[in-house]
């Protein structure tokens, strides 16, 4: 009985290995596929020239591969999309976790999180359809398609990822740090200031990251309401074209193994790049503030 029971651990123990082990060996081959058809770019362009270069005109004569705006675009959308989405969607965890009751909260939750599951062409099309037409005639603007849309849309996409991690972090507090702070004279509105953010910041932090990973990746919606203009923004109502746009838009004409080709590699490689730096992040955050709030409890 022993034996059986040790094998049959064993062989679970295995399958889970197996399945780790092939997720990594995919990522790793993903990874591996994405520098060796990258970096052959920096043969003909620094790696300097590349990121600073001020222009993006790859089928020129001679093309230019700076992706000096592409990179700005892509910042700026994404902390406009931040500066949207990040206390939206934290204020209405909060409120979902500690001021709703148990009926709203049943019924808003999983509508919010059924936000999750709109395609992303669908609310690309809307931004085109309503609220470009919106922002060009109350802001009396050129193009309704600039980066204030592209931001406002992919705050939009990432809120129900915040809220509903964000919530459920809230409510994994213990219910005794609440009842404590009560106890001492705090009111409900301090409490949640001074103790259940605090304790919850791990994974509130967890979730802000996750749905700006899933900002600074996005393709569809910044293909369709950016504007597509390769320049480097001076208001939020100008046109713009972040990295992901770019090689949506260009990756089909490029000839293969081409110097254009090999650039769009590239540009994935520095999204790549920005992604890792996200989840470090994330990642060091969530652990510092999970020592600090079992070191309290």
């Amino acid at each position: 009985m022993i034996a059986e029971r040790a094998n049959r651990e064993a062989l679970i123990r295995a399958f889970f290995f197996g399945v780790a082990f092939v997720s990594i060996a995919i990522l790793g081959t993903i990874l591996v596929f994405l520098f060796a058809e990258g970096t052959p770019i920096f043969r003909t362009v620094s790696v300097k020239a590349f990121l600073f270069g001020r222009y993006w005109y790859p089928t020129a004569d001679p093309p230019d591969f700076g992706i000096y705006p592409l990179l700005i675009a892509s910042m700026a959308v994404t902390a406009l999309s931040a500066c949207i989405s990040v206390p939206l969607g934290i204020m209405t965890a909060l409120y979902l976790a500690e001021i709703a009751s148990e009926r709203v909260r049943e019924t808003v939750k999983p509508i919010i999180e059924l936000l999750a599951a709109l395609p992303s062409v669908v609310i690309g099309f809307f931004g085109m359809v309503v609220v470009a037409p919106f922002l060009q005639e109350t802001f009396n603007i050129a193009t309704g398609l600039n980066l204030f849309n592209a931001s406002l849309m992919l705050a939009f996409m990432s809120v129900p990822t915040i809220c509903s991690i964000s919530e459920d972090a809230i409510r994994s507090v213990p219910l005794e740090l609440k009842e404590a702070s009560l106890a001492l004279g705090a009111t409900h509105l301090e409490t949640i200031g001074r103790v259940i953010i605090p304790a919850s910041l791990s994974g509130i932090s967890t979730a802000v990251i996750l749905g700006m990973s899933r900002a600074i990746g996005e393709t569809m919606v910044v293909l369709m309401v950016a504007g597509g203009a390769a320049m480097v923004p001076l208001s939020i109502f100008d046109p713009v074209r972040p990295m992901p746009a770019s090689i949506a838009a260009e990756m089909a004409e490029a000839p293969f193994r081409s110097e254009h080709y090999h650039a769009l590699f590239a540009i994935g490689m520095v999204l790549f790049l920005f992604t890792m730096v996200f989840n470090v992040i994330a990642d060091t955050v969530a652990h510092k503030h999970k020592q600090v709030g079992a070191a309290t409890l």
